[in-house]
């Protein structure tokens, strides 16, 4: 008797499970789905030397992807500056190859171009970079749309103690207006603007360089976007 009594409680329970499993077909139109894909690599950029090696003004010879343009913003980006250690020689963890803003005013900006494709960062899209800073300065996240629009991210990455790597998911992110011929943000925070066309991706350090030595510096290495690709 104890065993029926039981089968008929399974029975009665699976057949409650499965009204359920179909009354959630029938109002989201299928069988519940698992979370979405995450986007894979866009595009890495990992810097190199050019032959003269140390520091040097930054050029698009210091860049390893063919597949992207060097873009620069801001009346002191010429004085941006490339310098570090190749991948492979001694001194590389501590000093990787990398951007440095010691020279430059405010807002000097760095972002890069996709030859043949816009980049989506809706949905799960994100960045991984490796960077360092002294004294109080952090670096933000700049784009540039489709329609021409140039934005600067409520992000703020860098620490003083080493290269390491952060990561932010773009859908974090607030944005402001950037003035791209001043180096200067306009307008109030936005908390979302479309990102399914994404022109340039780079960074920023609002804040003026102070020199060589510690106090007044940010180095952006290692860079890395996920996103889904977008014909131009």
């Amino acid at each position: 008797m104890r065993s029926f009594k039981q089968g008929l409680v399974f029975a009665v329970f699976f057949a409650l499970l499965g009204g359920q499993a179909l009354a959630a077909a029938a109002e989201g139109g299928g069988a519940p789905r698992g979370p979405a894909a995450r986007p894979g690599l866009f595009f890495e950029e990992t810097w190199k030397q050019v032959a003269k090696g140390g520091e040097n003004p930054i050029l698009p010879a210091h860049m390893v992807n063919r597949h992207l343009e060097l873009k620069l913003y801001g009346p002191d980006s010429a004085k941006l500056a490339v310098t570090g250690v190749a991948v492979g020689e001694p001194g590389y963890d501590a000093n990787p190859i990398h951007t440095w803003s010691g020279l430059c005013g405010a807002g000097c900006t760095f972002a890069f171009r996709d030859r043949n494709s816009y980049a989506d960062l809706t949905g799960a899209a994100r960045v991984m970079v490796q960077t360092k800073t002294s004294g109080f300065h952090k670096i933000h996240p700049f784009i540039k749309l489709a329609d021409g629009s140039t934005y600067i991210g409520d992000i703020e990455l860098g620490q003083t103690s080493d290269f390491l790597f952060e990561e932010f998911r773009f859908d974090q992110v607030r944005w402001m207006a950037f003035d791209t011929e001043l180096a200067v943000t306009r307008g109030n925070l936005i908390d979302r603007v479309d990102l399914s066309k994404v022109d340039e991706i780079g960074f920023t350090d609002l804040q003026p360089g102070g020199g060589h030595g510690p106090g007044g510096w940010s180095d952006v290495a290692v860079i890395r976007v996920y996103g889904n690709a977008v014909p131009r």
